[in-house]
C-alpha cells in the first residue's frame, strides 16, 4: 500500500472539488453498499465502468489523477457519497474486484473523521481531502461514514 498526501497540486485538485461539490453534479442512489439486501445506502456517480459502458461526460475532469496514475487499463472509476451519520459507521469488508495484478486507489475529496480501514492489520487511512492510496486489488477493505461533516466523499479508481 501506499499513501500519498497532497497527490494533485492545489488547483487541480480545486477544480475536481468544485466540480463534484457544486449543486448540478448528478449523484445516483444506491440501494445497499456491498451488496442490495445490506441495509446501507449511498449516492454514487459512475465516471467509467468497462463492463456496463459507463463513461461520464465529467470523466474529463479526472485527467490529472489519470495522468498520475499511469493506468495501462481501467476497470472502473466511481464516486461514492455518504451522509453524515450520528456514528460511525462500517459497510463491511470486501474487494471491489478480485482480478489478479488490478490496483484499486482511493482519492479522498474532503476532510473528515470517516476512514478506509483494512482487514488484513486493522491499519486505518483517515479521509483528508487530496491524499491517495494505492493498493493492490485483492487487500479487503472497508469504507465508513463521518460524524463531523455533512457527507464523505471518495473516488475510487480499479485499473491495470
Amino acid at each position: 500500500m501506499k499513501i500519498i498526501n497532497n497527490f494533485l497540486n492545489k488547483d487541480q485538485f480545486k477544480i475536481i472539488q468544485d466540480n463534484i461539490f457544486c449543486t448540478y453534479f448528478p449523484w445516483y442512489l444506491q440501494n445497499g453498499i456491498l451488496s442490495k439486501e445490506d441495509g446501507h445506502r449511498q449516492f454514487v456517480h459512475n465516471f467509467y465502468n468497462d463492463t456496463d459502458y459507463v463513461n461520464s461526460s465529467y470523466f474529463g475532469l479526472l485527467k490529472p489523477i489519470l495522468q498520475k496514475l499511469k493506468i495501462k487499463a481501467l476497470l472502473r472509476i466511481k464516486a461514492n457519497l455518504l451522509i453524515k451519520t450520528n456514528k460511525i459507521i462500517e459497510h463491511g469488508f470486501h474487494c471491489d474486484f478480485k482480478y489478479k495484478g488490478a490496483t484499486t486507489a482511493i482519492f479522498y475529496m474532503n476532510t473528515n473523521n470517516g476512514y478506509t480501514k483494512f482487514k488484513k492489520n486493522n491499519t486505518v487511512i483517515n479521509s483528508e481531502e487530496n491524499k491517495l492510496i494505492y493498493f493492490n486489488n485483492k487487500m479487503e477493505h472497508t469504507g465508513s461514514t463521518c460524524t463531523d461533516e455533512d457527507f464523505r466523499i471518495v473516488i475510487n479508481f480499479n485499473y491495470f
